[in-house]
């Protein structure tokens, strides 16, 4: 078999993204003509063909979805030697990929990332938002902030704190349905929980808010959506307590209910070479302490326990 250029495999991997030859040609920058070639290069090479026509646009044929996990690997390994490989002496050069689940992702990142992000504006920020863990020991990321300890090899990591989890409705919600009195009457009452994740409704059956067998009535295994649903006043549901309190949402039972999550932030040994990545590790470890640390004393004053 002739030698794969990677430079071809990237035309296959962005029409796999984009659906369509032009498509490929504007996400890697090149001529259509170009990327045509390319994949015809690729083609023949493997001696398959990799692409129907359809109304649609270009859909993969059965033997390039056995290459799409192969391909995305390579790509992956790529981006993580240019990220590698630009280690600038200067802060305001290069890429920093941090990783992290979408509730927190979308709702606490952005903001603690601001300061550090006006410090550097050369410097090139990717956000993977996902509940999907990307393996930082593999360096698909640089840095990963996780709500379970990393157990990875060759991993630095930092517990930043623990984030409170408790249930939650909007004032909406209380004037249709009323405030629960006790966790038993709240399983009677409209709940928002997950679909088809198993370990979010184990935790929920342990903690004792609902049984295995619980109708939701929304269910839904994005956090995101979940949270929306409270603030729509759909029903009752889990909301850590510092995005509950950002949208104006009511803490229910909170004397009955609740629980913390560890919250940790890690990175590959490897990368403690590289200054920029260092500092936004550090950047977002403090931040991400204060920020939690700040939740953990506003709770403790609202309960009139004192602390120096």
């Amino acid at each position: 078999m002739n030698t794969l250029e990677w430079e071809s495999q990237q035309v296959f991997l962005a029409v796999l993204r984009s659906g369509s030859l032009s498509g490929a040609a504007k996400l890697l920058g090149i001529a259509q003509a170009t990327a045509r070639r390319r994949l015809d290069n690729l083609e023949q090479a493997l001696g398959l063909s990799l692409f129907t026509r359809t109304p649609m646009g270009l859909t993969p044929t059965s033997g390039a979805r056995r290459l799409i996990d192969h391909a995305e690997a390579m790509d992956l390994a790529a981006q993580a030697f240019n990220r590698a490989a630009s280690a600038e002496t200067s802060m305001d050069h290069g890429t920093v990929r941090l990783t992290c689940g979408e509730l927190l992702g979308v709702e606490v990142l952005p903001a603690l990332l601001q300061s550090f992000h006006y410090s550097h504006p050369g410097l090139k920020l990717e956000l993977s938002i996902g509940d999907a863990l990307e393996d930082i020991a593999r360096l698909q990321s640089d840095i990963a902030v996780r709500l379970m300890r990393p157990i990875e090899a060759d991993i630095v990591a930092r517990r930043v704190g623990s984030l409170r989890v408790g249930i939650h409705a909007s004032a909406a919600c209380l004037a249709r349905y009323g405030a629960p009195e006790s966790l038993m009457s709240l399983r009677q009452g409209p709940l928002i929980g997950p679909d088809r994740r198993s370990a979010d409704l184990r935790r929920l059956v342990d903690a004792g808010l609902c049984e295995a067998g619980q109708h939701f009535v929304i269910a839904t295994d994005h956090h995101l959506a979940q949270l929306a649903a409270l603030k729509a006043g759909l029903g009752f549901g889990l909301c850590p307590a510092p995005i509950a309190r950002s949208h104006g949402l009511v803490h229910v039972l909170p004397d009955s209910f609740g629980f913390d999550v560890d919250v940790w932030i890690a990175m590959h040994s490897d990368l403690r070479k590289i200054k920029r990545i260092v500092k936004a590790f550090e950047v977002l470890g403090d931040k991400l302490h204060h920020y939690l640390e700040a939740d953990s004393r506003g709770r403790k004053l609202a309960c009139g326990v004192t602390t120096r």
